[in-house]
């Protein structure tokens, strides 16, 4: 049922599991409004949601839109669309880390955030550096509830092509089904089952930080469902 009492802002809601995010959240009715921070106009199709196009360089002028209960941030991309680790770094480190800044100033409840399999802020890998240094960022900045998500390779239907990444989830239709035991960690997952992980922990009291590997948020969506 509706909350009428909870309200929810996405950050990165036409990004793969963002999209899937919303359909969640409006199918399953947990939040009276939801405000999406888009870079291009969006049509709204459901009364529940709203888009707004903001400059993401620019994020501490709309505070305003951060006075909700949850924050989603599903915000990501790659070097290769980046085109540059410094641009790349903006979008998955800067942005994240500069809303959440804004969702603690204005008394968030909740800040949930997509990673990755492999976070390390002390990675060789640039991708897995980053990714670990807004894991560290967020967890010093003493917000009352942050979850963590982190998954392995993503399964859905992107707006963009990405060649390897078809490639790979081709396959990992495969593997998935030897990887088990030790192994089950690293078997790919449907964005629709981490945007259903993230809309259930959002329900949850926990305080502090919370960390989900991939094998756990897809327990987290199966048990759910």
């Amino acid at each position: 049922m509706k909350n009428r009492n909870k309200t929810a802002l996405i950050l990165g809601a036409t990004g793969l599991v963002g999209n899937e995010l919303v359909r969640f959240l409006i199918q399953h009715k947990r939040y009276e409004k939801i405000h999406l921070l888009v870079r291009r106009p969006i049509a709204s199709k459901d009364p529940t949601y709203e888009a707004h196009v903001v400059d993401f360089e620019q994020l501490h002028t709309y505070r305003e839109l951060f006075q909700v209960t949850d924050v989603f941030c599903c915000l990501g991309t790659t070097i290769k669309k980046a085109k540059s680790k410094e641009a790349f770094r903006k979008v998955d480190f800067e942005y994240p880390v500069e809303a959440a800044k804004i969702a603690k100033a204005s008394g968030v409840e909740k800040f949930l955030i997509i990673t990755a399999m492999g976070s390390n802020a002390k990675s060789r890998i640039f991708y897995n550096q980053v990714k670990g240094e807004v894991e560290e960022s967020l967890g010093s900045l003493s917000l009352p509830s942050v979850h963590i998500f982190r998954p392995s390779l993503l399964l859905g239907e992107r707006s963009e092509f990405r060649f390897g990444e078809k490639i790979a989830a081709k396959a990992s239709a495969f593997l998935n089904v030897l990887m088990v035991g030790p192994l089950r960690p690293y078997q790919a997952i449907e964005a629709r089952d981490v945007a259903a992980a993230m809309a259930i922990v959002a329900e949850s009291s926990k305080r502090g930080v919370n960390i989900y590997p991939s094998h756990t948020i897809k327990r987290i969506a199966v048990d759910y469902s």
